[in-house]
């Protein structure tokens, strides 16, 4: 366990002797219901049937990493002459050739309309000539229908003449639906293998979730709006989860525009000092090719992109490792859709890249329920804090919606500071998929943790408790900020995060049934003798969206009574307190009235938002302040030497939630202030 000092666990806390006022994270996050509970209610326990007979015997397997193995199984039907999708998949399968795939890969080819085609047997990739030679393979002509399950069918064959297909990988694309296609999925969990889907245009087969559902395989979602380069996204998503990370294709920018009449397309890019090596600058169009002009950071001109006209595609391969700073680029080009990805990897086997991971909570988002969006930024181990991180949704009628997503602690957010951003989604605009996509920007002490690098997950222990004696571990080392000035980086990435299916979806316009999402910070501490002051992160109209009606503060006595009886408490007057926008801070003081609240007196809060419709959040975490008046000070006693025998003076200074602060004055000592934690 994370915290070392807490004995082991021999059994789960029930109704029964769970203990509803401990001031723990279970009950503040769990409402303060028991571990059993909890477990009881999860879909997992819910749709798993009980053993009637005594659990089997363990068994343990030895793993370890082997080469990586994948086919991809690429549509060349009829459909994929519309919306230049077969061009598009050429240049996406281009960049996973050339790019995504790690050296030491051994990768075939598969193509599929009515009937299934090898196009490639395994090829070990150990040089540009194996790339170009998978490069040329790919489909140019499209024509037939769709046998899906003969493209999976034909590439269990062409991984079999090598290797098993047990933890082998296939890339399946298609556009198109396939009524057959359950029909290959006993088989498909036989083979064990691993299957990664890109569903391409609104029209690809409703079946194919299922098969990366059932096999582990990544799910991904590309539109036929060229200009938001999802096809490339999808595919260079595909890195593998096994290999050496400094192997790993990372992709530092997607982006895509449509312009008119000679317009120009400028950015930049940054090339952090964690990566750099293999840097490629890919460059897509829809008609004609674009004047390209790329600066390093040092102002000198790159020239020496490769040009396909064939399939609309200039790319250039940095040699060595790429400078570290800033790389402009400008793309001019008559009335057409232009497209800038720019991949890397890292530039020391020793020095872990920073590295971009997001997906959706769930795979299926059913309306009104909403989904959330996660984004998980690191470096090695250590979190990347204070990043700009922004969700891009495209659902599959071409709407993107943009969410900035956060590390809070708030809202959707469970951990504040953890390197996790995370959002609440509610914009849905029709049935289907949908696709995801961050982009993160690190800027100056962006890529610094807030907290000392440990080496390892257990969590600091101040003290313990040793046969009735109070044993004390050393201070934890405070954090000097300059420490950090040589480690400041700045970098960005653009990661694509996977896709979901949405049902249930009315027409426009969207009832509102979305309420404000539960405050899970609240915070309380006492000021003067009777006033309370709060705290807490405001949330939405629409979850974490938007600003809130109002607010409902309820205070009592009792734990238990406030949390099961919210709407019969005390009702604090709120006249004065107007919401702010969702994610602001909120601050409220006020004087208990109509309650006792003297010495020794415990008062719990808890917060409700509403919003314009009259819909309710869950009921806030609930904070808890004592009222503690200290006796007079007692005068000095003298010791037997003559001397003084120092008294302590204490007294409340302030309480959060389960926490009373203490602050003790010693006369000698100085201040010393702790926390004690009530049980």
């Amino acid at each position: 366990m994370f915290a070392q000092s807490i004995d082991s666990v021999v059994e789960f806390c029930t109704e029964q002797n769970h203990n509803k006022e401990a001031p723990n994270l279970q009950n503040q996050r769990c409402n303060l219901r028991s571990t059993w509970e909890v477990i009881r209610d999860s879909e997992d326990f819910k749709k798993t049937t009980p053993m009637k007979t005594q659990p089997p015997k363990p068994t343990f397997s030895l793993l370890q990493i082997g080469q990586r193995i994948v086919c991809l199984v690429l549509d060349k039907s009829g459909s994929m002459k519309t919306g230049d999708r077969l061009n598009r998949l050429n240049q996406a399968g281009k960049l996973f050739l050339l790019q995504t795939v790690e050296q030491g890969t051994w990768v075939g080819m598969v193509t599929f309309d009515s009937a299934a085609h090898v196009q490639s047997e395994l090829i070990q990739i150990n040089g540009g000539t194996d790339r170009d030679t998978l490069t040329r393979r790919l489909p140019t002509v499209a024509a037939g229908g769709t046998s899906i399950c003969s493209g999976l069918r034909l590439a269990f064959t062409v991984i079999k003449k090598k290797y098993p297909t047990d933890g082998s990988e296939i890339v399946l694309l298609t556009d198109g639906e396939d009524k057959t296609i359950s029909g290959c999925f006993k088989e498909v969990k036989e083979r064990k293998v691993i299957i990664h889907t890109v569903a391409l245009g609104s029209t690809a087969a409703g079946e194919l979730e299922e098969l990366s559902k059932m096999t582990g395989g990544l799910q991904t979602y590309a539109s036929d709006h060229a200009q938001n380069n999802g096809l490339i996204d999808a595919f260079g998503a595909l890195s593998s989860g096994n290999g050496a990370v400094s192997q790993s294709s990372i992709q530092l920018e997607s982006k895509g525009l449509t312009l008119q009449n000679s317009q120009w397309m400028n950015g930049t890019v940054i090339v952090d000092s964690t990566v750099g090596k293999d840097t490629l600058f890919l460059v897509t169009w829809t008609t004609q090719p674009p004047q390209i002009l790329l600066w390093d950071p040092s102002g000198k001109r790159q020239d020496g992109f490769l040009v396909d006209t064939n399939t609309k595609m200039a790319y250039l391969q940095i040699p060595g490792t790429a400078e570290v700073g800033i790389w402009k680029y400008s793309l001019q080009t008559s009335s057409q859709t232009l497209t800038l990805t720019v991949t890397s990897r890292a530039s020391s086997a020793t020095l872990p890249p920073i590295t971009v991971t997001s997906k959706m909570n769930k795979d299926t988002g059913k309306f009104p329920s909403p989904m959330i969006v996660y984004a998980n930024i690191r470096q090695g181990a250590l979190p990347i804090l204070r990043a700009s991180v922004t969700a891009l949704i495209e659902s599959v009628s071409g709407k993107t919606v943009t969410l900035e997503l956060l590390d809070n602690g708030a809202g959707a957010d469970v951990t504040k500071d953890d390197g996790v951003y995370s959002r609440y989604f509610t914009a849905y605009d029709t049935n289907g998929r949908y696709s995801v996509k961050v982009w993160v920007l690190g800027v100056i002490n962006t890529a610094r943790s807030g907290v000392i690098p440990q080496q390892n997950g257990a969590l600091y222990i101040p003290g313990w408790i040793e046969n009735g004696e109070i044993k004390w571990n050393p201070p934890r080392p405070e954090i000097n900020e300059t420490d950090f000035q040589d480690k400041q980086v700045r970098f960005s990435r653009a990661f694509l995060g996977g896709s979901f299916v949405a049902s249930n979806v009315p027409k426009a316009p969207l009832p509102d049934l979305f309420p404000p999402c539960q405050i899970t910070d609240l915070k309380a501490k006492i000021q003067g003798d009777n006033l309370i002051n709060l705290t807490w992160t405001a949330p939405g109209d629409d979850y974490d969206h938007g600003t809130a009606h109002k607010y409902i503060i309820r205070i009592s006595t009792s734990i238990l009574e406030l949390r099961d009886k919210f709407d019969d408490s005390l009702q604090v007057n709120t006249t004065d307190l107007i919401p702010k926008e969702a994610t602001s801070e909120e601050v409220f003081a006020f004087k208990p009235e109509n309650i006792t609240f003297e010495n020794g007196t415990d008062l719990f809060i808890a917060v409700q938002a509403v919003d314009k419709a009259n819909l309710k959040s869950e009921i806030s975490n609930i904070a808890r302040v004592s009222l503690f008046i200290p006796p007079q000070t007692p005068p000095e006693i003298p010791s037997p030497d003559g001397s003084s025998v120092p008294c302590p003076e204490i007294n409340i200074n302030s309480t959060i939630p389960g926490i009373h602060i203490l602050k003790i004055m010693w006369k000698w000592l100085g201040e010393l202030q702790l926390s004690v934690a009530l049980h």
